[in-house]
């Protein structure tokens, strides 16, 4: 990692597109911010169209001249999933940046439209899908980059395969931790992948460390209101969170297969780096069964 990297030396990005889901709040709003104010166009992929358009016109006060859409998305929902990539891939002939970023955190129990657990669902499947579905369109354009969104969660997560969706007994936590490493083993896996196929789209997974986000409106009261008292010191802005992020979609020395998060201490907060996947992440056998459990659930079957 060159610790030189930072958004203000990185070049203009016009002429490139970008989707970022989740994109109307928190770290998924500052990396669509940052992406704007580069010069790409960037299509707002969210479930709530006026909050995406309140986003949207937030930005434009930054940024009067950027090329900002909004387009509706439900990563719960598969067929919502489908709805989105079918239109986008039908009205784009690229696409650069698929910022895999919409999220939820240790929810109250609940299954998504296709019966999934929701936090793998939302997290985690939605985003398989679509990647999927719009990977043939990155594939067409040269340079292009998936960013999967993981979480420090990861690191005390594992897959369930025995119980994926909490038949048996729900735990918020674990099922957070479970969709986040999923997450960081879907991101690695796919670079490895795309290069096996020879293709020149890369893969790249990203955590913010310890940052403020709406994430945390799951959180008990008490937990919330220690989080905000000790979140000066603890928590990174939601600008600085979503540097990972952003370092991973834009930096010149990615080559694809990394994982980014802060350089800090147990990587809670600090500079952009790549930094060492969890070890659970990195497990052969169990990305592959991962992979094939994704791909029946979503009702996909990768086109390398």
């Amino acid at each position: 990692m060159h610790r030189a990297w930072s958004l203000e030396t990185t070049g203009n990005q016009h002429g490139r597109v970008a989707i970022v889901t989740g994109a109307n709040t928190g770290l998924g709003y500052e990396t669509a911010l940052a992406l704007a104010g580069k010069g790409a166009r960037v299509t707002l992929a969210c479930r709530d169209h006026d909050k995406a358009e309140t986003a949207r016109r937030r930005m434009l006060l930054s940024h009067p001249s950027a090329q900002i859409d909004v387009r509706l998305i439900d990563t719960g929902d598969l067929d919502s999933v489908r709805r989105f990539a079918d239109a986008f891939t039908r009205d784009h002939a690229r696409l650069d940046l698929l910022i895999n970023n919409a999220g939820i955190m240790i929810t109250p129990y609940f299954q998504t439209a296709q019966g999934f657990e929701g936090q793998l669902g939302v997290n985690y499947l939605g985003h398989f899908l679509l990647t999927g579905l719009l990977l043939p369109l990155m594939t067409r354009t040269p340079g292009a980059r998936v960013l999967s969104l993981y979480s420090l969660a990861a690191g005390w997560g594992r897959i369930r395969f025995d119980d994926l969706h909490f038949a048996r007994k729900y735990d918020p936590t674990q099922a957070y931790a479970q969709s986040k490493l999923a997450c960081l083993m879907f991101g690695l896996e796919l670079d490895k992948r795309l290069r096996a196929a020879g293709h020149e789209a890369k893969s790249v997974a990203a955590h913010p460390g310890f940052s403020r986000s709406d994430l945390s409106r799951h959180l008990s009261v008490p937990i919330r209101a220690a989080l905000w008292a000790v979140g000066p010191w603890l928590l990174q802005s939601g600008a600085d969170g979503a540097l990972p992020t952003l370092y991973g979609a834009l930096g010149e020395d990615i080559r694809g297969g990394e994982a980014i998060g802060p350089d800090g201490r147990k990587q809670r907060k600090g500079a952009p780096a790549v930094v060492e996947p969890f070890a659970e992440a990195l497990d052969q056998a169990k990305r592959e069964r991962l992979w094939a459990v994704s791909e029946e659930s979503c009702g996909i079957g990768y086109g390398f």
